[in-house]
């Protein structure tokens, strides 16, 4: 049987997952939480409003309402990655070159080496993603997204959908770029042709997703089940139904995370449940029960053993798989 240990945060959670193998947790109240026995605790803003890991896993890469973006360690030690003053950052993403992160209309790319970028554009940024191999950057906005490739001269291509897009990302093999819209749908374009992916019916917005350990699958929010599209057609999902994986009467998936080796995935509930799903015959093993309020992250460790996740109310902890 799965374990728990637990760990109550003051608040909402922006973030679960593991730096180093170590389980930390951002909160918006501007702290970054660590479990090594005891809770240890890191003042990183003055109020949290994203966080993501780094590649390599052993950084967490926050933005804040100060305007700053700062990296922490697994020890809880801090770096200053860079900074908008007097701006919100309200989206940050990390590539093997880089960290982007994004204010109002302004981008900024942060190499490596410290060296920085920034751009600033007609319409305002909702998020940012940067791609698995080189620096091309993704900047989702009102009707479309914009790929961009930092420090260069290129023009920025120009993908367009009528509508506001949320959240961005690119598929694993960088074929594809993805967004959430603010009307309950996700679209898509195929990079090296422009062409449009549409995958709507939700019945709420999609707040979650995660790609499956081969890039074959996306996993989704947003319904009584997780929505797992397929992505290894010649056209990607279009023409293909997804499965549905979890269903539960009357509740909605808030929160969803592909397992790092098999085709399963971890489906968190608004009340705290949380079940694994396995996509070749929808097996479920339940590994939480439910807790104090809606799942808001999740995230497993590089050796799909250990699960972390959080929630809305700061009810966060880890399940060990194997006991």
């Amino acid at each position: 049987m799965p374990t728990i240990a637990n760990a109550d945060l003051p608040g909402h959670c922006i973030h679960a997952g593991f730096i180093s193998n170590t389980p930390m947790f951002a909160d918006a109240g501007g702290s970054v939480f660590r479990l090594e026995g005891a809770i240890k605790e890191t003042a990183a803003h003055q109020g949290l409003l994203c966080a993501t890991e780094t590649p390599d896993r052993r950084l967490l890469v926050t933005g804040g309402e100060d305007g700053k973006v700062v990296a922490i360690n697994a020890s809880g030690e801090t770096k200053d990655i860079g900074s908008i003053p007097r701006k919100w950052i309200n989206s940050v993403a990390t590539g093997p070159n880089g960290i982007a992160f994004s204010s109002g209309k302004t981008a900024v790319y942060v190499e490596t080496s410290g060296k920085t970028h920034e751009q600033t554009f007609d319409r305002s940024i909702e998020g940012v993603a940067l791609a698995p191999k080189g620096t091309r950057l993704a900047l989702s906005r009102y009707n479309g997204v914009t790929l961009t490739f930092p420090g260069t001269q290129g023009k920025p291509v120009e993908l367009e959908w009528k509508g506001a897009h949320n959240s961005v990302c690119f598929s694993p093999d960088g074929r594809y770029v993805i967004t959430s819209m603010q009307e309950n749908a996700l679209h898509g374009w195929r990079i090296e042709d422009g062409k449009h992916m549409r995958m709507a019916g939700y019945p709420a917005k999609i707040k979650s997703w995660s790609w499956s350990a081969k890039g074959r699958w996306l996993a989704t929010s947003g319904a009584e089940a997780a929505i797992v599209w397929p992505f290894h057609f010649k056209d990607g999902p279009m023409g293909k139904a997804p499965l549905e994986l979890g269903t539960r009467a009357n509740m909605k998936v808030t929160a969803v995370a592909c397992h790092p080796a098999e085709e399963v995935v971890a489906v968190g509930f608004n009340d705290g449940m949380i079940l694994a799903v396995r996509f070749a015959d929808s097996k479920e093993v339940l590994l939480r029960r439910g807790g104090k309020g809606a799942l808001t992250s999740m995230s497993w460790d590089q050796g799909g053993f250990r699960l972390a996740f959080g929630s809305e109310t700061g009810d966060c902890g880890v399940i060990d798989i194997a006991g």
